[in-house]
């Protein structure tokens, strides 16, 4: 039986295939094109293609695609054959480089923001070749980035790659001044956990809001939910555990390092966690293990739910952004070192990430807003939507001293002059972790946890990248040509630890308390909601900080706000129109049936001269909610129709949340109490406590 060494990675294009399969010319070269990104030769481009289509074809591949992630938060992919005419009718199998380097998909039905008219149809894809090819099926997939036929990117990998790179050049200007010459490339590095519930596939097709909105828009608090704590890394059930064997699997061949899985709290809830990779390969994986994660799901009768909140009461899903960044020799930035020589470097990094944090909060958490995750932050098991930093109480010690130019007396007794010409060596393990904040420094990497479980890596990723480039550049220029790189290294950390310590907090950020603080005496930021959030996108300081970097242009800014805004109502006005659907023609005929038998009941025993005081109670509240719901149904349905009337997308995204969002609630109430008094069989669709305990 072949062990996981012999097959990981046999379906992917990588290093070890090019080395195999190229010329050592070619592969020297091609390596220094992604090195460098600068364009690729036409001679290696053919030479490449015709490797990588012959390894393909090897095993059992016969047809290509660019695979690209537009603006939809979904891969995309068009397939072409290998095929074309030989002689005699016969065929030959054939891919070129210029089929290999770009790919014109129509771009017309994609989102753009107004980038494109719809009778505009021409877009490209570039290969991305910093991204390893793969097969999926019997298709080679080669990752690209898509544009506009006017340069304009209209996916979310173009905008990582550009931040990648200016964070990698601002990065090594700081390790210039440290006299480090030995890296060439500095490269943000990212892990991402990965939430998600398992529910049976049949359960799941008798509930239209799950097929329609991927999370019950009704559903009564079961008898047991997550109260007991049981299912937290409790023991996998092996319907479960042949899922998740299937799926690490599939996923090693496709070289991902799928590592750690577990159960998480809520009944039914799971994660997986991959190991480290560029935050380019990283964002491509993460949207393969969804991928594999629904397909496999069908497979054992399953369905997987990526939904942040499909179910109230309990903890919904997240995905843990781990984000780092590291020389191409292996030296992680965010490391605290073994002399102060390192520390002093490490301590700007950092102090670079806290004020990034602090200056750019609000983009920070437009990065990661959507109707979905709207229901998750600030709930119990996801962090509010104030952002703050969490350090740890020595990490935190050490900035307030040398904020305050003061020894600090470390938590072992050990005093520690902080002039950073003579900061001697730190623990590496210098907090705890705390899962009530959104930003965690976690001994060599920062755990950024308000990230959806549905949505895309890059765009919390972009933000990241760009902001620290923009503070990196400014540490850069203020240190550059400095008479005395310690004194003047010491003052710059003094002036923007005083300036951006109100980020740090590594308290409870559950407790109100620190809510009341964060806005009212600390002046930090709380967007509850998506349009609160994405109203700020086009703020002066965030267009600066993006046009002035190259990472967006302002029309590509402004076309993300409208494609955001436009998803955000779409997505409500989809979840209300399910609602209204359900309430009409599942559970008021359902309601009415089972009144019409409780009330044939009570005739019975009043006939008969039998009291019947359930019967004429349960008659009353089943008519009283009965019109309740059929009136909010009602009201519901009005609204949606007005809603029909705006043009603006961010006046139909603010009306949604405000006019929408609350008759929803409401309706949503009457129908779960409804369900707590009508029988069982009458109900028209499972329950909460049918699909939590489901699976078995």
């Amino acid at each position: 039986m072949a062990g996981v060494c012999d097959y990981f990675g046999e379906l992917v294009f990588d290093d070890r295939k090019m080395k195999e399969w190229l010329t050592d010319e070619i592969y020297q070269s091609l390596h220094q094109t992604i090195r460098e990104g600068r364009g690729l030769d036409p001679s290696v481009a053919k030479a490449v293609a015709e490797a990588m289509k012959d390894w393909a074809v090897e095993r059992g591949a016969t047809h290509f695609t660019h695979w690209f992630q537009p603006m939809t938060g979904v891969t995309a992919e068009k397939h072409d054959g290998f095929v074309v005419p030989g002689e005699g009718g016969s065929c030959l199998m054939e891919f070129s480089g210029k089929e290999l380097m770009r790919g014109e998909p129509d771009a017309s039905s994609f989102p753009s923001g107004g980038l494109r008219a719809t009778f505009e149809a021409r877009g490209y894809t570039i290969w991305d070749a910093s991204s390893p090819a793969f097969i999926k099926g019997n298709t080679l997939c080669i990752p690209t980035a898509f544009c506009s036929y006017t340069g304009e990117a209209l996916d979310k990998k173009t905008p990582l790659l550009r931040s990648m790179e200016v964070l990698n050049k601002a990065a090594l200007r700081i390790l210039r001044l440290f006299s480090n010459t030995e890296a060439k490339q500095v490269i943000a590095s990212v892990g991402a956990e990965q939430e998600y519930f398992l529910i049976d596939s049949e359960q799941f097709y008798k509930r239209r809001d799950l097929v329609y909105t991927g999370r019950t828009l009704f559903g009564a608090k079961p008898p047991k939910g997550q109260e007991m704590d049981d299912h937290y890394f409790g023991v996998i059930k092996p319907r479960v555990k042949a899922f998740m064997e299937d799926l690490d699997r599939e996923l090693w061949r496709l070289g991902i390092y799928a590592k750690t899985e577990h159960n998480e709290v809520a009944p039914g809830q799971h994660e997986l966690a991959c190991i480290y990779t560029t935050a380019n390969i990283a964002t491509d994986q993460n949207q393969l293990v969804m991928e594999m994660m629904q397909r496999l799901a069908r497979e054992h009768q399953l369905v997987c739910l990526l939904h942040e909140k499909p179910f109230a009461g309990v903890n919904g899903s997240g995905k843990h952004n781990n984000w780092s960044i590291a020389t191409d020799s292996g030296q992680n930035l965010l490391s605290p070192g073994d002399t102060p020589h390192e520390n002093a470097q490490f301590l700007l990094f950092l102090t670079a990430i806290i004020e990034a944090v602090d200056e750019y909060q609000d983009f920070l958490r437009i990065s990661i807003a959507s109707a979905a995750n709207d229901h998750r932050l600030g709930a119990s098991e996801a962090p509010p939507a104030v952002i703050s930093v969490f350090l740890g109480d020595e990490l935190t010690g050490i900035l307030e001293a040398i904020e305050r130019d003061e020894e600090y007396k470390g938590c072992q007794e050990r005093t520690i002059k902080l002039g950073v010409d003579v900061l001697p060596k730190l623990k590496r393990d210098t907090t705890d972790r705390n899962r009530t904040s959104p930003f965690a420094f976690t001994s060599n990497k920062f755990e950024f946890r308000m990230v959806g479980s549905s949505n895309s890596i890059a765009g919390a990723n972009i933000a990241l990248n760009s902001a620290v480039a923009k503070v990196l550049n400014r540490f850069a220029d203020a240190l550059q040509g400095a008479p005395d790189l310690n004194e003047a290294l010491h003052a710059l950390l003094r002036d923007s630890i005083h300036r951006h310590k109100r980020i740090i907090f590594n308290g409870n950020g559950y407790d109100d308390a620190w809510i009341r603080e964060a806005t009212e005496v600390r002046g930090l930021s709380n967007y509850q909601t998506t349009p609160d959030a994405r109203a700020h996108s086009l703020d002066p300081k965030n267009l600066e900080l993006f046009t002035s970097l190259g990472i967006f242009t302002e029309s590509e800014m402004r076309s993300r706000m409208e494609i955001h805004m436009e998803n955000y109502y779409k997505t409500v006005e989809i979840e209300a129109r399910t609602m209204v659907e359900m309430s009409k023609k599942e559970i008021l005929p359902a309601v009415a049936a089972y009144t019409e038998k409780v009330l044939e009941e009570a005739a019975v025993k009043a006939k008969a001269g039998i009291p019947a005081p359930f019967e004429e109670e349960t008659a009353k509240k089943l008519s009283s909610l009965t019109a309740i719901l059929f009136e909010r149904t009602e009201t519901l349905r009005k609204l949606l129709a007005r809603s029909e009337t705006f043009v603006d997308s961010t006046e139909q995204a603010m009306w949604v949340r405000d006019s929408i969002l609350p008759i929803m609630e409401k309706l949503r109430l009457a129908a779960d109490e409804l369900e707590l008094l009508v029988a069982k069989e009458y109900w028209p669709f499972p329950t909460y406590g049918d699909i939590f305990f489901g699976v078995h």
